[in-house]
């Protein structure tokens, strides 16, 4: 039996040491030292020890930042200790997390609302369940945070203004990692700033919702409507084989249903989604008819939120072992394709019979549906189709329309990356014969206009020459 005031001398467990070096600083003795090795389960460099001069003094115990990487024990051990366990036993059972479902909540009837985009989708990320928002202001995006912050603090909420775009993603990360409901509003150059933690997040596996409000591009740009992301949400989420499904609203409305269904999206994936809104979409003010419903949510079963019943829980992106990585992007990847399968939408608007295939989002798509309404009139049979997820593009919607279309004509306010998606689309889709593509465009924060539309289809009919 140990004695009770018996000085005791430390045993290292290298798979645990994070080589920090705060034994060695603390050690009066000077029998800690770096080892010459990388430890092959960490990839870190670990300490050693000698023991001769050892007095047991016991400060590098103090010094750990770690719970069982230097361990007090009375003698040597014969072999050596490979885990915790085969040194304190087993850890007695944790609870079996028991998911806490969402409650839907009834609302009573209300007449519509005068709302801008951005108020709108704070709505209804409130309606959602949201309590949790963190982000940093940026035009013009900053009107949805504002609202936000008058709201959520009355809702017994959390609304933080982070210190920049970086810190804004990481606060996501650790109120996802909790299973709650949070968002964030952005703009283009701060939506670039979070890709890491984006990228993380996915690998994680943890929800929220990103309410990205486009603008004109690249660099500091200017604060107009661009469709200046489009690549970046659908191809470019940081590093590492990463996806989440991208919604492309085109009114107020659709602002706050398309956030209320984000956080659905969310949870149900535990990943991440993205709400590309532009510039003028996010000002516009336009009439909002509110659910006759609200969300109040639960607790997830595999999340963190520091209690008992969760704490064998563990939110996670590093796997040090190559065949352990592969098999996680393997599970991402079959996320990746149930997502493919499940969420494409889009909208079709005098589609069955059009021989003029307009394809447009956000803003555009509104100058377009005017176009179509006016050609229409002339006889023409032009028809807007209209992608709410850009990823997973709608293609599965989009190829039955194909046999009756003579021209296809893109309508975006960028340098072809919205057309760009429905190639890469078609491409994968194994449809190598189609209509002729063509497109108009413009950048900067110029929209496409109605005429231009008209104009373009006119002169593909033969009437303007």
């Amino acid at each position: 039996m140990v004695k009770a005031k018996e000085k005791l001398k430390p045993y290292l467990l290298a798979q645990y040491c994070k080589g920090c070096g705060r034994c060695i600083e603390a050690c009066a003795q000077n029998c800690i030292e770096f080892s010459d090795e990388i430890h092959p389960l960490t990839g870190l460099i670990p300490v050693k020890i000698e023991l001769d001069a050892c007095t047991g003094c016991g400060l590098c115990f103090s010094a750990c930042p770690e719970p069982y990487a230097l361990l007090p024990i009375a003698e040597m051990p014969e072999k050596e200790i490979k885990d915790v366990e085969d040194l304190l036993g087993e850890a007695p059972p944790a609870p079996e997390p028991v998911p806490q479902p969402d409650q839907v909540i009834p609302l009573p009837e209300t007449e519509p609302m005068i709302l801008k985009g951005t108020y709108a989708a704070a709505i209804g990320a409130i309606l959602a369940g949201c309590r949790h928002f963190f982000g940093y202001p940026i035009t013009p995006s900053t009107e949805g945070a504002e609202l936000m912050a008058k709201v959520l603090p009355k809702l017994n909420g959390v609304f933080m203004q982070a210190v920049s775009e970086v810190a804004t993603v990481n606060h996501l990360y650790g109120a996802g990692g909790a299973g709650m409901r949070s968002m964030t509003f952005t703009s283009s150059p701060g939506f670039s700033l979070m890709l890491e933690g984006i990228s993380y997040m996915i690998g994680a596996e943890l929800p929220a919702v990103f309410i990205n409000i486009m603008r004109g591009g690249p660099g500091l740009g200017n604060i107009a409507p661009e469709q200046s992301d489009i690549k970046l949400a659908c191809h470019g989420l940081g590093h590492g084989n990463t996806h989440a499904i991208v919604l492309a609203p085109n009114s107020p409305q659709e602002m706050l249903d398309f956030t209320m269904m984000a956080f659905d999206l969310a949870f149900k994936y535990r990943n991440p989604v993205i709400i590309l809104g532009d510039g003028y979409l996010g000002q516009i003010t336009g009439k909002v008819k509110l659910p006759n419903y609200m969300i109040k949510p639960g607790i997830p079963e595999w999340a963190v939120p520091g209690d008992a019943q969760h704490r064998r829980n563990l939110i996670n992106s590093i796997y040090l072992s190559e065949a352990d990585l592969e098999k996680h992007n393997q599970h991402l990847v079959e996320k990746y394709q149930e997502m493919e399968v499940h969420e494409q939408r889009a909208d079709c608007y005098f589609c069955d019979d059009a021989e003029y295939l307009l394809i447009a989002s956000n803003t555009p798509s509104r100058m377009v549906k005017g176009a179509v309404q006016a050609l229409r009139q002339e006889g023409i049979r032009a028809g807007l189709f209209r992608p709410l997820t850009l990823w997973p593009f709608p293609i599965k919607h989009l190829v039955p329309l194909l046999e009756r279309a003579k021209h296809i004509i893109v309508v975006e306010a960028s340098n072809g990356q919205l057309e760009d998606e429905v190639r890469l689309a078609l491409s994968k889709a194994g449809i190598r014969d189609y209509p002729p593509i063509d497109h108009i465009r413009h950048m900067g924060g110029v929209l496409p206009q109605q005429h231009e539309v008209e104009e373009k289809i006119m002169e593909l009919e033969g009437v303007l020459s």
